[in-house]
């Protein structure tokens, strides 16, 4: 299981392994009943970034699950760029909901796991009751937003990603210290990520291969665009929260601009003064968000 992460037993929270789409994966689970709240993280995190989320959305009548997606921790780690096209790891969440057995399903997600929920919800890979995506705009707007300097400035890493091997010895230099500012350098509340929090992600990271794999998901992002291919113009036909921690330095506020035309029933909570991490840094904020928005299962 996820090293250096043993949730507190008063916390609900339970480890499990699932297969699903021919891997393996771990899970965080909590909760019970017919609903799934498919929590979905982005990188370079893992489950543990829910840890916050999970027994509220168990407490409102939710299954919960966050599994660590393919590639991080210690869920199964496929060779090669191609096997992390984005296409891919949307079947993979559309698999765990098969294998959960729930009935229905609400998607919340955050960073590279908010691209995954926006092409889920996009193309239908399964029906879905609610989402909630954080800190990642719709797929369309973003596009627009990488025509203008200021956004591919801030996407610099993305390009940096294209490279072999280099990005891997930069990203696990110094005992994963770039991995630990990623967390720690970004965030606003700088207390909200001590070195308890970041040596998880820095130890998950340093695992063999993991952080090839990470890095392939950027990699299968610009050489297999196929896998980013949108359907039903873009539209996502269910109620939508975004939440969006106004302090990222990652992915301007513009690149909110336009979602409702893409989103007909959509909710945007802005949270000033906090960062990309926005649901590890403010949680209580974003806890209070989802306690508003998500009905009771």
């Amino acid at each position: 299981m996820t090293p250096g992460w043993q949730p507190d037993p008063a916390s609900g929270i339970r480890l499990r392994e699932v297969a699903a789409n021919g891997l393996t994966f771990e899970v965080a689970e909590a909760g019970e009943g017919d609903h799934l709240a498919l929590c979905l993280h982005g990188f370079p995190e893992l489950n543990y970034s829910w840890r916050y989320q999970m027994p509220l959305l168990a407490a409102k009548g939710y299954r919960v699950w966050a599994p660590n997606q393919r590639g991080y921790g210690g869920s199964s780690r496929p060779d090669g760029v191609a096997a992390y096209r984005a296409d891919r790891i949307v079947e993979d969440a559309a698999a765990l909901f098969d294998a959960s057995g729930a009935k229905k399903l609400t998607l919340v997600a955050h960073d590279w796991g908010g691209a995954i929920a926006w092409l889920f919800a996009i193309n239908r890979a399964r029906p879905i009751e609610r989402l909630v995506v954080m800190n990642l705009p719709h797929p369309r707007c973003f596009a627009e937003a990488l025509k203008h300097k200021a956004q591919r400035k801030r996407s610099w890493y993305m390009a940096f990603f294209q490279l072999p091997w280099l990005p891997e010895r930069f990203m696990l230099a110094r005992d994963a210290a770039a991995i630990r500012r990623a967390f720690h350098g970004m965030a606003v509340d700088k207390s909200r990520f001590p070195p308890e929090v970041t040596d998880v992600y820095a130890k998950a990271a340093q695992r063999p291969g993991a952080m090839t794999a990470m890095i392939n998901w950027y990699r299968a992002a610009a050489r297999h665009r196929e896998g980013l291919a949108l359907a039903n113009g873009g539209r996502v036909e269910v109620p939508t929260l975004i939440v969006w921690g106004e302090q990222d330095t990652a992915l301007g506020l513009e690149t909110l601009d336009g979602t409702d035309r893409f989103v007909p029933d959509l909710t945007i909570r802005r949270l000033p003064g906090v960062s990309h991490w926005v649901q590890q840094e403010a949680p209580e904020k974003v806890n209070a968000i989802l306690e508003e928005w998500l009905p009771n299962a």
